[in-house]
């Protein structure tokens, strides 16, 4: 479900990134006006990026705490059941 919402994220981020930077082209503004205001917004756009990264690697690394306990939980398990079992 997490890679579910940060793909949404990412596609979200881009359309929004490709309409503003089509509008911006065809707008009747100077080059440079408008060549300062896709440089903002790609600036905004590679920080969302980038905040959006950085929350799904936390995600990520959670996930994998987690995992990594259930296993070394499972292998504690399997251990006892070895030891009952031979005696």
């Amino acid at each position: 479900m997490a890679r579910d919402n940060g793909d949404v994220m990412m596609w979200f981020v881009l359309g929004a990134a490709v309409g503003a930077a089509v509008a911006l082209l065809y707008a009747p503004q100077s080059g440079d006006r408008t060549r300062r205001i896709l440089s903002r917004k790609a600036k905004e756009s590679r920080e969302v990026l980038s905040d959006g990264g950085r929350e799904l690697l936390d995600r990520g690394r959670d996930l994998y705490d987690r995992g990594r306990r259930v296993a070394d939980d499972a292998a504690q398990l399997f251990e006892r059941g070895r030891r009952m079992v031979e005696g």
